[in-house]
């Protein structure tokens, strides 16, 4: 576990598994929902010239944020705990996602305008992927859909 600038943050690792313990933030008194995952991407990246060529080199991170997380012990399930663990491994699939599309690009002498640009459209597939997968499972209720979910996200990431 890092602390950032005073956050709390988690990288996404394969080993990593969610405990309720995990979640540190104070529950929102209006809030509806059982649960809350707050993660999020980061990225770093510097450019060089190799032989008059713009080179890129960078580096994406998948993190979890503890103390802006947090669950309602009273209705939360392992169902519940093990379906805000594929928000997170969503956001991993997104980091690669984001890695392979700056592998794959061409940057001219406005790099960092181009790299925010992939970022931001990756944040904004990410939010709706989530936004699908909260939908299609009925924000884990639905235990089938739930099922197949965490089959093809296991997939995604191996």
């Amino acid at each position: 576990m890092l602390t950032v600038q005073g956050q709390e943050e988690v990288e996404w690792s394969s080993d990593f598994r969610f405990t309720w313990a995990d979640f540190k933030g104070k529950v929102p008194i209006s809030s509806g929902a059982a649960a809350t995952t707050a993660s999020g991407l980061s990225y770093n990246f510097f450019t060089y010239y190799e032989h008059d060529e713009l080179k890129i080199t960078y580096n994406v991170y998948a993190y979890f944020y503890p103390t802006k997380s947090w669950y309602k012990p009273k209705i939360c399930t392992d169902v519940t705990l093990l379906h805000e663990q594929l928000h997170f491994d969503i956001t991993e699939l997104y980091a690669r996602k984001f890695r392979a599309q700056l592998a794959n690009a061409t940057f001219s002498d406005n790099v960092k305008e181009e790299v925010r640009e992939i970022y931001h459209a990756t944040l904004r597939q990410l939010n709706d992927f989530q936004n699908k997968y909260d939908s299609e499972t009925n924000y884990s209720r639905n235990l089938p859909v739930q099922e197949r979910w965490v089959k093809e996200i296991e997939a995604a990431l191996k």
